[in-house]
């Protein structure tokens, strides 16, 4: 496995991008070209989080793709501490919105120009994406065709930006819904964690309608939208389930090919579900574990590995 961690751009060390190219095998795909994985983790835009990273990775990669980890623009320098949520949040104006997506799609490109050299399907590069990380994977998946993304690229490079699905765990994708949810919300740390959050991402903490409309996924599903699966739990009490539906009802509405997946039990913010992205064993939980092998299964129909029918033993049997 090729693993390293790329800086993407020259005058920023914080915006990388961590690799788990699997090997090529002269026993198994030959140098065929794998379908690859961009992973965003969430964080509330505050942070990258580690569990919906490399565990992630190496999910995916277990299935036979490669993957990579993009730690995409946020509001903290490192680590996973949160500021000081008694007080209004500090504005960062390098940080906000649109830099996320525009990481993404630089990203996008980047893997593509690589596929050569990794054995990459450039046809075939998803985006996965987890809390904030799937709304920043949901906002590309629907807006990588418009210009607050294309305007940064030349036209052959614009031919690279399409991801070809997507897999979004527990994602924001309505933040008219957000605000919504915001005014009504009665936990005080949950209420001052949102109003952060808007800052850290939009800049404001009330964000004004057209601002709710750009960062918005529901707003502008098209045609050009990719295959989206999508999974969240009843359970979550920091982001809406239907935050899920209202997207899944979207795409439904514009011919896209999508699965939905709400599990009953389960908090925000559990990743793989299991002790392997756990931080504690109020993480664990067994149904809602089931998301990635239906994922995997959904998957495999538009990724499948470019495998013949027989192995080269079997064929050498046949034509005994």
């Amino acid at each position: 496995m090729l693993h390293e961690t790329i800086q993407l751009y020259p005058d920023n060390k914080l915006v990388t991008l961590t690799t788990y190219v699997l090997d090529d095998s002269s026993e198994m795909l030959k140098g065929k070209a794998r379908p690859g994985i961009i992973i965003c983790p969430g964080g509330g835009y505050f942070s990258c989080s580690d569990r919906e990273a490399e565990p992630i990775a190496m999910k995916y990669a277990s299935a036979g793709y490669h993957t990579f980890v993009l730690r995409y623009t946020i509001y903290n320098d490192n680590g996973m501490a949160l500021p000081d949520l008694s007080k209004p949040l500090p504005l960062k104006e390098d940080r906000i919105f649109p830099r996320q997506i525009r990481d993404l799609a630089h990203a996008m490109v980047y893997v593509k120009k690589h596929a050569k050299k990794w054995h990459l399907d450039p046809d075939r590069v998803a985006v996965s994406g987890f809390s904030a990380g799937g709304h920043n994977a949901a906002l590309y998946s629907t807006r990588w065709n418009e210009p607050v993304i294309t305007d940064l690229f030349s036209a052959e490079d614009q031919k690279l930006l399409k991801p070809a699905a997507a897999i979004l765990g527990y994602p924001i994708t309505d933040y008219h819904l957000l605000y919504e949810d915001l005014k009504k919300q009665t936990n005080p740390m949950d209420k001052s964690f949102m109003l952060a959050s808007n800052v850290a991402y939009i800049g404001v903490e009330q964000p004004s309608e057209e601002q709710l409309a750009a960062a918005s996924a529901v707003d502008h599903v098209s045609s050009d939208t990719p295959p989206t699966f999508i999974w969240t739990t009843r359970g979550d009490k920091l982001v809406d389930p239907k935050q899920s539906t209202h997207f899944f009802e979207a795409l439904l509405d514009h011919g896209i090919p999508v699965e939905l997946h709400i599990f009953e039990e389960g908090p925000h913010g559990l990743s793989l579900a299991t002790q392997a992205a756990a931080q504690s064993k109020s993480q664990i939980f067994a149904d809602a574990a089931k998301w990635s092998d239906l994922a995997l299964a959904w998957l495999e129909k538009r990724f499948a590995l470019p495998l013949p029918e027989l192995s080269d033993y079997e064929e050498l049997l046949q034509r005994k």
